[in-house]
């Protein structure tokens, strides 16, 4: 029996979802990672609506990432997700992988988000 790699991030993704999920007072945030981009939004899942999203395509962003490595565009979406999370008073969240594993790009934005001063 063999897996593809999207139907075991699928399986990672159920799992995490499982045990986590976003309130008012504290949000999840939710990243995803294509072949180009990365993607980042938080989701109040009490009352199920998504409260803001930015990525690589952002206005904001986009003008850094132009000419950046991958990596590089993960820590400014994450600099961007947190200033963007204080500009609405929100300074504790939690992080969503979205079964991911946790290196590379993904650990990029979180550490970068984290310097900027949201906690998780």
């Amino acid at each position: 029996m063999s897996y593809d790699k999207s139907e075991s991030r699928q399986k990672r993704k159920l799992r995490i979802r499982k045990k986590i999920s976003g309130t008012a007072e504290r949000p999840r945030l939710s990243v995803f990672r294509s072949t180009k981009h990365i993607y980042a939004q938080l989701v109040d899942d009490a009352a199920g609506t998504t409260l803001f999203q930015v990525s690589t395509l952002s206005r904001d962003v986009k003008g850094e990432t132009s000419e950046a490595t991958k990596s590089d565009a993960a820590r400014a979406v994450g600099t961007a997700v947190a200033t963007a999370c204080k500009a609405r008073g929100v300074d504790k969240v939690v992080f969503d992988r979205n079964g991911f594993l946790y290196h590379g790009r993904i650990k990029a934005l979180a550490d970068a988000a984290r310097e900027a001063g949201l906690a998780f």
